[in-house]
């Protein structure tokens, strides 16, 4: 049987989420409860790969069950989750278990990602691992950094947003959201994107181009040209990956389900 399962952590003490040697990451702290719980060796395939110290609210797996384990019979879901999230350390957390076609893939059906980027602009001791302290805010111009951010939608190619040395083979995303919102007025900034894909290292070159915009250091044009020509900045900026989070993840399945 094959199951996602919805999940979400926070990254600070992990080295992403992908399985290192010698590292603690997310995938290899899961895969050890797991196979603790199912008493067998258990890989997961995760819907994505988040850097070191990124948070995800929303994040799923898939993962094989070859037999049910004894004494989970009755109710092995509800079951399983007590037992993995007692295992687990309490930066991750398993929300719960849905059973899948074994065709249905966790990251290669994924339609649809939202990231969100927390910005404060004030020594916070209860944000300080899950938002990026900006000490420039009062230098910021809302209005620009906005536009930089709705200029994203006119285009579906983001070389210039693309990590170095990224093994992808395309620079197409379709874009759905890309805007910048007050989640407290002056003191705590949130951008959303969401689209069907994202580049390695995109969404913190998008949120540093906004912040060199709203700063005075890069211009729209600038941007623009850059866009269009599909090269870099002259002056690129990937901010922090503490105040970043993976925030939904869409099927093309039933919404019941899913």
């Amino acid at each position: 049987m094959r199951y996602f399962a919805e999940l979400s952590y926070k990254g600070t003490n992990y080295n992403g989420w992908q399985r290192q040697p010698n590292a603690p990451t997310i995938q290899q702290t899961i895969e050890t409860a797991f196979s603790l719980i199912l008493r067998t060796p258990t890989q997961v395939m995760g819907c994505g790969r988040t850097d070191s110290g990124v948070h995800a609210s929303q994040f799923f797996i898939h993962f094989e069950v070859e037999e049910i384990p004894r004494g989970f019979e009755k109710n092995f879901q509800r079951l399983f989750l007590n037992r993995v999230n007692k295992y687990l350390p309490t930066d991750i957390t398993i929300h719960r278990l849905i059973e899948v076609a074994e065709s249905a893939h966790v990251r290669f059906d994924a339609y649809y990602r939202a990231y969100e980027y927390h910005i404060i602009f004030e020594k916070n001791p209860f944000l300080a691992e899950t938002a990026f302290r900006f000490s420039q805010g009062k230098k910021l111009d809302f209005d620009k950094m906005q536009a930089a951010a709705k200029l994203l939608l006119n285009y579906n190619e983001f070389f210039t947003f693309c990590k170095t040395k990224s093994d992808a083979k395309t620079m197409i995303c379709i874009i759905k959201r890309s805007e910048w919102v007050w989640k407290k007025e002056g003191k705590h900034l949130v951008f959303h994107i969401a689209a069907n894909r994202f580049l390695r290292g995109m969404v913190r070159l998008v949120v540093g181009m906004c912040l060199n915009v709203g700063m005075g250091k890069v211009s729209l044009d600038e941007v623009k040209e850059a866009l269009d020509a599909q090269k870099r900045l002259k002056k690129s900026y990937s901010v922090p990956p503490n105040g970043l989070f993976l925030a939904q993840i869409k099927y093309p399945f039933s919404d019941a389900d899913y």
